[in-house]
């Protein structure tokens, strides 16, 4: 669901709920994402105009939006305090920062039942959809790596999980089987050198999930949509700066967010790229993101953890590339596509990636250790 399908008057009527010094001077419509209804609020303050970022949740996609907002306004408070106890002078540009509602509530529920947010706007800072650098990479695994250490130490219980099994892959398997039994468009015998390479990987699906149920490596907080785009790079020193899109913040592992890094800025081509000739791994990009990560997170990930990494770049291009496939054999219900076939070359090109990563494993282990 993108902005669009909220009209802007409704979006300037709830503006008012907020805390925002001054008259709201513009709304607009901020950004290209599929989740929540996203708006650039301008606020003509006595001294200097000032901006906000107002959010619709999604309630299709979150079915509990006052639990997201529960869980993110922990996150932010608890970065927020760890950095100010760092002493970092820069702590509101690294971390985002929710605006009151005039009633002093973290979020607005609006006549319909519909849940509102506004963070401060970070100036200064870009979120871009493609790493082109190894010094990007580094950045922004770097970024997600200190995001997980300060929370590492997050008061008050367990986070709620906004999306239950988000990243269980031996459930995402199971659910694939379920869609491939029923095949409801009568599409397996066209994509049956696919199921194949995914059965035939089913076994070692449940690497993280099983790991975390024996004890062997630790339940932490993740952000579970670790991808290129969710880290703002400062305009001037290319510095990684501030995670963002909080939502799916929960309790998860690390080996989720390197694996989903890796999955997507560590391929030679985009996840839907149709000439599987041009899928492969980088080792460039790799290296950097294993550098960002292991330097930010040094002090926190246990050794088994970080043995598991390069496997988790593997197990999560597996998951997504049967996610992929699922979603095309039932019909397209999930994922937007742009053309007929669009979710089983996703499906090729990323298990086509899992091969590049199980070719690449000593390589990686090198980069890692």
């Amino acid at each position: 669901m993108n902005a669009g399908h909220v009209p802007l008057e409704a979006a300037r009527e709830v503006v008012a709920a907020f805390a925002i010094d001054g008259p709201v001077a513009s709304v607009a419509p901020l950004g290209g994402g599929h989740i929540n209804d996203t708006f650039l609020v301008a606020a003509a303050g006595a001294e200097r105009t000032s901006r906000v970022v107002l959010q619709r949740i999604n309630a299709t996609v979150f079915a509990d939006p006052d639990a997201v907002m529960a869980n993110v306004e922990r996150v932010c408070g608890h970065v927020q305090a760890r950095l100010e106890a760092e002493g970092r002078s820069d702590a509101d540009r690294r971390c985002l920062s929710l605006v009151p509602t005039r009633a002093g509530r973290g979020w607005h529920v609006d006549a319909a039942g519909g849940r509102w947010r506004c963070y401060r706007f970070i100036p200064g800072a870009t979120a871009r959809d493609v790493a082109t650098t190894p010094r990007q990479a580094f950045e922004a695994a770097a970024a997600f790596g200190r995001f997980q250490a300060l929370l590492a130490d997050l008061p008050g219980g367990r986070l709620v999980e906004t999306i239950p099994h988000f990243h269980d892959t031996p459930r995402r398997f199971a659910d694939f089987r379920a869609v491939l039994a029923r095949d409801p468009h009568g599409r397996a015998a066209g994509a049956q050198r696919e199921i194949d390479f995914a059965l035939a990987r089913e076994a070692g699906a449940g690497l993280v999930v099983d790991a975390m149920a024996r004890g062997e490596i630790p339940e932490r907080i993740s952000h579970n949509d670790a991808k290129f785009a969710n880290v703002l790079l400062d305009d001037v020193s290319g510095a990684g700066l501030c995670v963002i899109d909080l939502d799916t913040v929960m309790p998860g592992s690390p080996l989720y967010d390197f694996g989903d890094l890796a999955r997507t800025c560590a391929a030679t081509a985009a996840e839907d790229e149709p000439d599987l000739d041009r899928m492969g791994v980088s080792p460039e990009m790799f290296a950097a993101l294993a550098a960002g990560f292991r330097g930010a997170t040094a002090g926190m990930l246990t050794p088994r953890e970080r043995e598991l990494l390069p496997a988790a770049a593997r197990l999560i291009t597996l998951e997504q590339g049967v996610r992929f496939l699922a979603d095309w054999l039932a019909g397209d219900g999930y994922y937007r596509i742009a053309r007929p076939a669009h979710n089983l070359e996703r499906a090729r090109a990323q298990f086509r990636l899992v091969a590049s990563w199980e070719a690449e494993l000593p390589e990686t282990r090198d980069s890692i250790n």
